[in-house]
């Protein structure tokens, strides 16, 4: 297989390829300018692998949580290159990608849950639990700090992503990463069934910017 990940969900503009078992990788930190550089980055990538995006066999991308325009801009993307080498996309969110790096970071055999979070606004959170073995023990939710604390305690839960870090418990926390870990996304993705990860973007929280809707100016 020939596999292409992205990820745009929040201030990394990151790309990763798979191809004849070989691994190549182009992380950058931006902000934004998403838009602009995504498409650079993965012709420059499949450039380095030496394949052309006709050879692709599925596509992974990052659904959120994130930015609004962020996500956008990555979805758009896998969606196209998709249809047009009629392959399919994997969405992987960006709290099972957290949850996937803590689970290779931890010492073989530790089966606890691990708690994925990342930051909202004000003292919420992003969150989701998920088993040792990343299957989802709930759905990805939008709660309080103290909320995902008293839940880490219940379940005796591994910390991951940057949200870990405001549970003040730094001796659970596994990762404190903000974007997901390119390199994992694309190890994910390659294990999911494209049937029941389709690449629809979680937003959780409604984008910010939200149309108008003006009433008609009635002529007289």
């Amino acid at each position: 297989m020939t596999l292409l990940a992205i990820d745009t969900a929040l201030e990394n503009c990151s790309v990763a390829l798979e191809a004849g078992g070989t691994v190549f990788l182009r992380e950058r930190t931006i902000g934004k300018g998403h838009a602009e550089l995504l498409m650079p980055e993965i012709a420059a990538v499949l450039a380095e692998a030496g394949v052309s995006a006709g050879s692709l066999t599925r596509i992974i991308v990052s659904v959120g949580p994130g930015s609004f325009t962020g996500l956008r801009v990555g979805i758009s993307a896998a969606r196209g290159l998709a249809l047009v080498n009629r392959i399919p996309v994997v969405g992987v969110t960006t709290l099972e990608s957290h949850a996937a790096l803590a689970a290779r970071e931890r010492p073989e055999g530790d089966d606890r849950p691990i708690l994925a979070l990342l930051p909202a606004r004000g003292d919420e959170l992003y969150g989701q639990l998920f088993s040792a073995s990343l299957q989802p023990l709930g759905e990805a939710t939008l709660g309080s700090i103290e909320a995902f604390a008293a839940l880490a305690v219940d379940r005796d839960a591994d910390l991951a992503g940057a949200g870990a870090l405001r549970l003040e418990r730094p001796d659970r926390v596994v990762h404190a990463r903000s974007a997901p870990d390119i390199a994992t996304l694309l190890a994910r993705g390659a294990a999911l069934d494209p049937a029941t990860h389709p690449p629809k973007p979680l937003y959780i929280r409604p984008p910010d910017a939200q149309p108008q809707h003006h009433k008609g100016i009635q002529r007289q």
